[in-house]
């Protein structure tokens, strides 16, 4: 659709050079409640590559002042973020629920997530420290700084379109690089308020730039761009490994967070009621679309019936319907092409398992069109299986019987990500032994697949991470160069050589 017959502040603008500035590609994507498809929200303009060269060239020019910032400095405008995200907190939790399609609850609950994590970096700002090391020479001091790396580029998912980018945005500021951010086209209004408040804080001119448009054209221009020297992506494992292999030709630094397949291990001696709720809560909160997310469940023959049927009864209880109804449990998929995956993914279902509850489109309130899918359950399901094998990213659980602990371990396993999951058991030999078999980067026992704190690394192995882990201390380490400084004060010639 032509901008020029869509009302100018109906168009979500891109924030370059410290200034809101309308794309002139002419070209839009439209944006409608994924819970209510006659609530036009506005459009999303898709920018070109022009115009991501122009924010990169702003994010160059005001690296060498912010990086002279004093890093508590910039700490400080973190914590006022914090504070300035709080105060907001209400109105921001339903933009999320009307863009994309959370219910009010999980809304608020990633809002909580984000701001302790601009809490928690922002006292990182007082402990980007190095270390003071012996020499093997007298009269020789050996220390460690960190420095930032530059221009850094960031790209972002629509499913958590305040926190995830929050995670990014925050170590790589505070760590004093300039950014070019690149935000989801499916949540263009979320990703301008979480520019606003960071710039209401008092991000200088050019520190933080903002430029929608799809991965093909804008994303690709910031992994090709040489003046971008680190890259932070969220998404699909496809996508990521092609950013790396681009990226790579040019020596750039990446961290790559990506798809999940995440199991949940139920043993013969588990609280089944227990297990029953908490994979019911991993599997279809936020519609299943997570990365950590439940995906399958891996149970032993011996309780798999009456666990079936405990996770049976509860899904069918979940009601579907607008996010902002305190009586909605399962949110809408955020848009058609998500809603029509994880249709398709119904139908491979049925053919390969066995339905137990769901399988069918849901509702909204009174009949409202949405894109809703009802919290769906499959069992027998073949460990090679397609529903076992690849991401869904939906409400959608399978369930995979098998005879004991080891077999358990090798059907978690048996898949190609690595990034979460749970067990429940109530033998601590078997807590220990999952905890060093399950091949992921979180192990949970005895809660849901889902979750993580502002404080501790975030991340996966296998095709579900690559680079440093987010979140935590160890953010800083993506988003900052260790740089070893050699002293000689003994102010004379040295004969000889260290080697």
């Amino acid at each position: 659709m032509s901008e020029t017959a869509i009302a100018a502040e109906a168009v979500c603008a891109n924030y370059i050079n410290g200034a809101w500035v309308a794309s002139h590609s002419g070209r839009t994507l439209e944006r409608r409640n994924p819970a209510d498809l006659r609530d036009l929200i506005g459009y999303a303009p898709l920018s070109t590559r022009g115009e991501v060269q122009e924010a990169i060239r702003s994010a160059a020019r005001a690296f060498p002042a912010w990086r002279s910032e004093p890093a508590p400095r910039r700490g400080r405008i973190l914590a006022h973020a914090a504070r300035r995200l709080e105060e907001q907190k209400e109105d921001v939790a339903r933009l999320i629920s009307r863009e994309e399609g959370k219910t009010l609850v999980e809304a608020r609950g990633e809002l909580g997530r984000a701001i302790n994590i601009l809490e928690y970096t922002a006292g990182e700002a007082r402990r980007l420290k190095g270390e003071t090391l012996p020499s093997e020479l007298p009269s020789n001091f050996v220390y460690t700084f960190r420095q930032p790396l530059g221009v850094v580029g960031l790209i972002t998912p629509w499913n958590f379109p305040v926190a995830v980018p929050i995670w990014k945005l925050a170590p790589a500021l505070v760590c004093g690089n300039t950014v070019v951010w690149k935000p989801s086209e499916l949540t263009p209004f979320c990703s301008r308020r979480v520019t606003e408040i960071l710039v209401e804080a008092g991000l200088p001119a050019g520190v933080l730039n903002m430029v929608n448009g799809l991965g093909e054209e804008a994303g690709d221009e910031l992994v090709e761009h040489p003046a971008v020297v680190a890259l932070s992506f969220t998404g699909s494992d496809a996508v990521g490994a092609a950013i790396n292999a681009k990226a790579a030709r040019q020596l750039k630094k990446v961290q790559l967070e990506m798809g999940g397949k995440n199991p949940v291990v139920v043993l013969e001696d588990a609280d089944l009621e227990l297990a029953a709720e908490n994979t019911v809560t991993g599997a279809f909160g936020s519609a299943g679309e997570r990365c950590t997310a439940t995906s399958r469940v891996i149970v032993v023959e011996q309780v798999a019936d009456r666990f079936v049927d405990l996770v049976a009864r509860r899904a069918a209880k979940l009601r579907t319907g607008n996010p902002v109804d305190s009586g909605s449990q399962v949110a809408p998929l955020v848009g058609r092409e998500q809603f029509e995956k994880v249709i398709g993914y119904l139908e491979i279902g049925k053919h390969e398992a066995t339905l137990v509850c769901g399988g069918e489109p849901g509702s909204g309130a009174d009949g409202v069109q949405g894109f809703f899918v009802q919290p769906t359950v499959f069992d027998h399901v073949p460990a090679a299986s397609r529903l076992a094998q690849e991401e869904i990213f939906g409400p959608v659980l399978a369930i995979i019987r098998v005879r004991d602990f080891d077999e358990a371990m090798a059907a978690a396993n048996a898949v190609r990500y690595g990034l979460t999951a749970s067990i429940f058991t109530t033998d601590a030999n078997r807590v220990f032994q999952a905890a060093e078999r399950l091949e992921c980067g979180m192990v949970h026992v005895n809660s849901p697949t889902v979750g993580g704190e502002a404080h501790v690394p975030f991340g996966g192995i296998k095709g579900t991470g690559f680079g440093e882990r987010e979140c935590g201390s160890t953010a800083i380490e993506f988003y900052s160069e260790l740089k070893v400084v050699y002293v000689d004060y003994t102010g004379r010639k040295r004969e000889g050589s260290l080697y």
